[in-house]
């Protein structure tokens, strides 16, 4: 069975004149789109139908394969004119197979990747369905014109955790047969399924507003994930601060006058997370104390520094003893004795309560935790999450 994507884009917006071809977090909008269907595994052939001849230069410069350029009749390219209409029109001037699967996905929801794509299709398959759409989850209470609530009791109101919410047409892809379209001249027909994407996928792209919020949300979830997944696959050396990243900042004294320090036993499984992944661990800090080390070692981590006093100094010999930049060395810190060291490794971390100088370093992850209470397990599984 075929698959083919298409993607109609036309250049008479009123609202963002060519927003299809203009710049959207560094590339033009509709790149991001025709990157998904490219990369998606599924997909043999993705047509672009468009009016415009800036939008097909446009295209046609990112020499992407299996990409073919239709033009559409300005007809159906006008405000008034649905989708449906630009839909038709291809499907009867090209011979496509009846059966093939034909995946509508529009610029204007440049959130949806190749992943989304592609179990957008075997759901497609697995459930049998005529047709299927993607939506979102919208946790809204809704209400009626004349004053009913719609999908709530309000006199029994929910909590938002305990609110399944309803499910909302986020416009972004439409799975159909040629046949069924040609059929029942629209994009959706028959039993319908439903794909499930994440809440912030209900913007589309309509007007300026949209446009600033769309790109926030793009470059957190998408641009600022690939940068960090980029840097934890350099990491090579994990190192942490001690008071106040593995402890809780606080001194503890027995009757017997002895000073205790309470460490996190989530935080100790880290290390050996690490350890299983073959990336080297250690502890630095200004304090030198016997319990430090001795928690070091029962931690097995491969490098114990207490007494520093300068942090980035340690940290640079180290470096040059394995033969690596600090680009490959992530590290967790809360005070700003630390701020040095952080600013200049990999990857940065700081737990909850760290102080502000610290939190407003350029790019550090400012983790849930607290120091002492799982802080440095928070960082570990962020890191790994993206390194494997």
């Amino acid at each position: 069975m075929k698959v083919y994507g298409f993607i109609p884009v036309r250049g008479g917006s009123k609202s963002i004149p060519l927003k299809n071809i203009r710049s959207f977090c560094g590339k033009p909008l509709v790149f991001w789109i025709l990157k998904a269907l490219i990369e998606s595994k599924y997909v043999d052939k993705i047509f672009v139908a468009t009016d415009s001849n800036k939008i097909k230069e446009v295209v046609q410069s990112f020499n992407f394969d299996k990409v073919v350029l239709y033009d559409r009749d300005p007809i159906n390219a006008t405000d008034e004119a649905p989708t449906e209409s630009v839909m038709l029109e291809f499907l009867n001037h090209y011979d496509l197979e009846r059966d093939s699967l034909f995946v509508l996905v529009q610029a204007t929801s440049p959130f949806v990747t190749s992943i989304d794509i592609d179990k957008a299709i075997e759901k497609y398959i697995e459930t049998k369905s005529d047709s299927l759409l993607s939506c979102a989850r919208v946790k809204k209470f809704i209400w009626s014109d004349d004053g009913k609530p719609l999908n709530y009791d309000y006199m029994n109101r929910p909590r938002r955790q305990d609110f399944q919410g309803v499910l909302i047409e986020n416009g972004a892809i439409y799975i159909n047969t040629v046949n069924n379209i040609l059929k029942y001249k629209c994009r959706l027909s028959g039993k319908i399924s439903i794909y499930e994407m994440p809440e912030y996928t209900n913007i589309e792209i309509d007007e300026e507003h949209d446009w600033v919020i769309a790109e926030d949300i793009f470059k957190r979830y998408f641009i600022d994930k690939h940068q960090l997944q980029q840097k934890s696959k350099k990491i090579k050396l994990f190192l942490s601060d001690v008071d106040g990243t593995l402890t809780d900042g606080g001194i503890y004294y027995s009757d017997k006058g002895e000073t205790l320090i309470k460490f996190n036993r989530l935080d100790g499984m880290a290390f050996d997370i690490l350890r299983r992944h073959n990336i080297k661990t250690g502890i630095i800090t200004k304090e030198d104390s016997q319990i430090i080390k001795v928690r070091g070692e029962k931690l097995k981590v491969d490098y114990i520094f207490i007494g520093v006093e300068d942090k980035l100094q340690q940290c640079k010999l180290l470096c040059k003893e394995l033969g690596i930049s600090l680009e490959d060395v992530a590290y967790i810190g809360d005070d700003i004795n630390c701020k040095e060291l952080l600013e200049k490794v990999g990857l940065a971390a700081c737990p909850y309560n760290a102080v502000e100088e610290v939190k407003s370093i350029p790019n550090i992850i400012k983790l849930s935790k607290r120091g002492g209470e799982g802080a440095v397990r928070e960082f570990v599984d962020i890191l790994l999450k993206t390194y494997i």
